[in-house]
């Protein structure tokens, strides 16, 4: 007689609360040095203890989150000298990506890149930080796919997720009332298909703000 086993429900409940709390931390729903419980985390997601932590701890070695020796977890807050090593590598891969995507920028391309700039004016206005941060990495990832260089792409969004409590907190610095001005710089440039114009375009937008939090 053949046995049958129910499939284990915890690694795609593991996949579920790693998902999910990553995307809450990348696009700044939780700020710089807050803490977190592996009871709450597991709570606020319906799974047990087990999966809560595989979660966090997955996140602990991506950067997204710190754990001390004594097991307190919190989100990042970071150095400026971590600050400034973190806005170089978006400067050195983004760019990268950017370049690599001008070749395959078609007008569909440039057409959804608007209409996502559209929308980020859209969030300033309704000071909608969470979504503000949302979409605008929605516009960085939108162009950097077409670049087809996914251990590339994977590597920039390991430094926006550590980068996203700290963007909460540049957003109420910044004061914006319109889109990023360097976004509309990055379309022309793709319209015109000048690559050092879209190089300097990119590494203004990725660097610019972040130098606000060093000074």
């Amino acid at each position: 007689m053949l046995l049958t086993t129910r499939p284990d429900p915890s690694p795609s409940a593991h996949d579920r609360v790693y998902r999910g709390l990553r995307s809450r931390i990348m696009h700044g729903e939780i700020g710089p040095g807050k803490p977190l419980t592996i009871r709450g985390v597991g709570k606020e997601f319906g799974v047990s203890m087990t999966p809560a932590r595989e979660a966090v701890r997955r996140l602990s070695a991506e950067g997204a989150l710190t754990l001390s020796a004594s097991g307190r977890v919190s989100t990042p807050e970071l150095s400026h000298e971590r600050l400034e090593e973190l806005a170089a590598l978006r400067s050195l891969i983004e760019v990268e990506l950017a370049s690599r995507a001008l070749p395959r920028a078609h007008i569909a391309l440039i057409d959804r890149l608007q209409a996502i700039n559209a929308r980020i004016h859209d969030d300033i206005l309704r000071q909608d930080a969470v979504s503000y941060i949302r979409r605008n990495l929605e516009f960085h990832r939108t162009l950097y796919l077409r670049a087809q260089a996914p251990a590339m792409l994977a590597m920039a969004e390991t430094v926006w997720l550590q980068l996203g409590p700290t963007m909460r907190a540049l957003y109420g610095r910044l004061q914006r009332t319109t889109a990023p001005q360097h976004h509309r710089s990055i379309i022309m440039a793709l319209k015109a298909g000048d690559e050092p114009a879209l190089r300097l375009a990119v590494r203004s937008d990725v660097t610019q703000g972040l130098r606000m939090l060093v000074r």
